[in-house]
C-alpha cells in the first residue's frame, strides 16, 4: 500500500491566536493518527506560480490512514479552535510507488 502526503497550504491567516490553539491540539492529533511531519513553515523557495505562503507536509502509510486522521474527533477539536483564523487549502496525495 503506498504511502500518503497530506499537503496543506495557507492562503491567508486572519487569526494568529486562534491558528496558535489549532497548532497545539493539531498536532498531537495527527502524531497519534500515525502522521509524520515532513516540513512545515514558509518556503525558501517559491517558483512559477506559486504563492509565498506557509505549507505543511505530513507523511502517513496510507490514504486511509490520512482521511482518517483529518476526520478523527480529535483534530475535529482542533479544526474548532481554528474557527475563521485561516483560510487553507489541504490536500491528500497518494504516493508513487
Amino acid at each position: 500500500m503506498p504511502k500518503a502526503y497530506w499537503i496543506a497550504t495557507y492562503r491567508s491567516i486572519s487569526d494568529p491566536a486562534a491558528l496558535a490553539e489549532y497548532a497545539k491540539l493539531a498536532g498531537p492529533a495527527i502524531q497519534a493518527a500515525g502522521g509524520r511531519f515532513l516540513a512545515r513553515g514558509m518556503p525558501a523557495q517559491v517558483y512559477e506560480a506559486a504563492v509565498h505562503q506557509r505549507a505543511v507536509l505530513i507523511e502517513f502509510d496510507s490514504v486511509a490512514q490520512a482521511t482518517g486522521a483529518h476526520d478523527s474527533p480529535q483534530y475535529q477539536l482542533a479544526l474548532k479552535a481554528l474557527g475563521n483564523g485561516a483560510e487553507r487549502d489541504i490536500r491528500i496525495v497518494e504516493a508513487v510507488e
